[in-house]
């Protein structure tokens, strides 16, 4: 099959794009709708996020807890690493993570730099954090403070256990603070060959984030403070970023439908089972794939033609344009994603593929 003959057949285009495209959930708009009818407190008080919160806690296995409902990862990055921040202070990051690359300078904004640091796969390692360290050593630079890891990175990998203690320990070490920011956590704990728990990241990290946008809600991040240090007054720097809604029942009621009885991991899984279907179906097909991704990111490279192709039937993310031409092209799998939309890209891709 030929260009011409994908775009005559085109029907309706086809989303790769992200995993927050759908709205939410079928149960999380039944849940909504039915507190929607009631009269609840305001500012993240009412009872649907305080059993929100109580289930989290318990998932992490960490009672004593705070956990915070914002909307956004963004703003949940900004917010808490604005917090638990002093203003001389720097975070280290993969040069590949969301707050260095895709949050149009909000760290920065804060009054705070972010240090990049090579990373194969996304993934920062002791000796990559270490290196930093060992030039930011005096009054004249910033003091790196706080490490900032994504689970699943921004490459679709992961983190194993033994990686994440390793960081961890180096952090109690040097007096550093360690920030997972989960936008994708579900995929990550769901996936193939994962050995890490949310009561493990709770107990190796100082605080991290939940993420719901991207995992079946309609919006929401909850956002776990485990070091006890950070805790205090944190409602009043939530309120300062605009970040303490007053409809919270909007994000705990959304979270308490998916952690009451294990929807959150559910959906995650599927999306994860959708994008193993999609990596076997496009390696049959030849395609050559850029990471080793367990998780519901796919990252391909492809050539101009079969770019236009694609293009004229599905919404997928242009991730990285290559001097010869070609170009790295992302497709994500949701929770809302189906075995035919996958099977249909693969048969699509495959014909766009043959010689």
């Amino acid at each position: 099959m030929s260009v011409s003959d994908i775009d005559a057949s085109a029907q309706a285009r086809i989303g790769f794009r992200n995993d927050y495209s759908e709205g939410a959930h079928p149960r999380l708009l039944q849940a909504l709708a039915a507190a929607s009818g009631e009269q609840n407190a305001g500012y993240g008080l009412d009872r649907h996020s305080e059993r929100a919160a109580a289930l989290i806690r318990a998932a992490c296995a960490q009672p004593h807890a705070q956990v915070h409902l914002l909307a956004g990862g963004t703003q949940t990055n900004l917010t808490a690493i604005g917090a638990f921040l002093r203003p001389h202070q720097a975070v280290i990051a993969a040069e590949s993570g969301h707050i260095a690359v895709h949050e149009t300078g909000a760290i920065e904004l804060t009054g705070h730099k972010v240090l990049t640091a090579p990373a194969a796969e996304g993934k920062l390692t002791p000796a990559a954090i270490q290196a930093l360290l060992d030039i930011h050593d005096n009054e004249h630079l910033v003091q790196p403070r706080l490490v900032y890891v994504s689970n699943t990175t921004e490459l679709g990998t992961i983190y194993r256990r033994a990686e994440l203690e390793a960081i961890a320990q180096l952090c109690r070490a040097r007096g550093l603070l360690l920030f997972l920011d989960g936008a994708r956590l579900g995929a990550a704990l769901t996936a193939e060959g994962n050995d890490l728990t949310l009561a493990d990241i709770a107990a190796l990290t100082d605080a991290f984030y939940i993420g719901g946008t991207k995992n079946g809600a309609l919006l929401g991040e909850a956002l776990v403070i485990v070091n006890p240090v950070l805790q205090a007054d944190f409602r009043y720097l939530l309120k300062q970023r605009g970040a303490l809604l007053a409809k919270g029942m909007v994000l705990g009621t959304q979270f308490a439908a998916l952690f009451e009885d294990g929807l959150f991991f559910a959906l995650a899984e599927h999306a994860n089972r959708m994008a193993r279907r999609l990596r076997e179906g496009l390696e049959q097909a030849g395609a050559r794939f850029v990471v080793d991704s367990p998780t519901n990111q796919q990252f391909i490279v492809v050539g101009p033609a079969q770019l236009q192709a694609l293009a004229s039937r599905y919404d997928f993310e242009r991730w990285e344009t290559r001097a010869d031409g070609e170009v790295v092209v992302r497709f994500v799998t949701s929770w809302a994603t189906t075995a035919a939309m996958v099977d249909t890209l693969c048969q699509d891709y495959a014909a766009i593929a043959a010689p």
